[in-house]
């Protein structure tokens, strides 16, 4: 069946991307919803940019739609790139939602309204699990944003691994930060995985911070082989 993935080139987006592949879908297109808004509902924003250099690593075409990022018209936006997928032979979108009920349901009436099936392949996983499958696939995961109590500049950047899970962990003891980060507690990108034949790699950025919350701003990256 031929297929797309709603594309950030985080952590989630990706391993919906990766699942696609493992269950035999012919994943034609990888899609990036660019928002103007770098609080918009649905879209992720950090280092978007970087899905140029994600679906080169991927093999995949990218097809980007820019939006203003304003709460529910922003839906319209992606209703429109979801139809044009529709028409061009595209029958099931898959996306990397985890607990986001506001996102998993605004995709599926989309896709219900199109004819399109929705596949949320991650939805409702442990987090603690899901976080831990990540690392043990061999993904390479840094920290772009953050944006919770405990979390501070020096995160920014940091890969995820066994030693950073464990850290999170007693974070969620005391503060109650989603060890997903699916409360908004920080954001990811994708360096390399099983399904990239290149990895991405990082030549100049900075660390942004404001009081309690920062981004990890990649300012130039490009392709390696792995």
């Amino acid at each position: 069946m031929r297929a797309a993935i709603l594309f950030s080139g985080g952590k989630d987006s990706t391993m919906a991307l990766y699942k696609a592949l493992k269950k035999g879908y012919d994943v034609e297109y990888l899609v990036s919803i660019i928002s103007d808004n770098p609080d918009s509902y649905m879209f992720h924003v950090a280092n978007i940019h970087i899905t140029d250099l994600s679906a080169r690593a991927a093999g995949i075409p990218l097809i980007k739609k820019v939006t203003k990022g304003i709460k529910e018209e922003e839906l319209e936006d992606l209703t429109s790139i979801l139809k044009e997928l529709k028409e061009s032979g595209v029958e099931a979108i898959f996306s990397g939602a985890l607990y986001s009920e506001y996102q998993k349901s605004r995709i599926d009436q989309i896709c219900v309204n199109l004819g399109l099936e929705s596949h949320v392949p991650l939805w409702h996983r442990n987090a603690e699990e899901y976080m831990k499958e990540i690392i043990e696939l061999g993904f390479e995961v840094i920290i772009t944003s953050v944006s919770a109590e405990g979390l501070d500049k020096s995160w920014l950047g940091r890969v995820l691994d066994m030693d950073l899970l464990n850290e999170l962990i007693k974070l969620n003891d005391k503060y109650g930060i989603n060890l997903a980060f699916e409360g908004g507690e920080a954001e990811t990108l994708v360096l390399n995985c099983p399904v990239f034949n290149k990895r991405i790699k990082i030549n100049e950025s900075e660390k942004i911070w404001d009081r309690d919350h920062g981004y990890f701003l990649i300012k130039d990256a490009s392709l390696e082989n792995k």
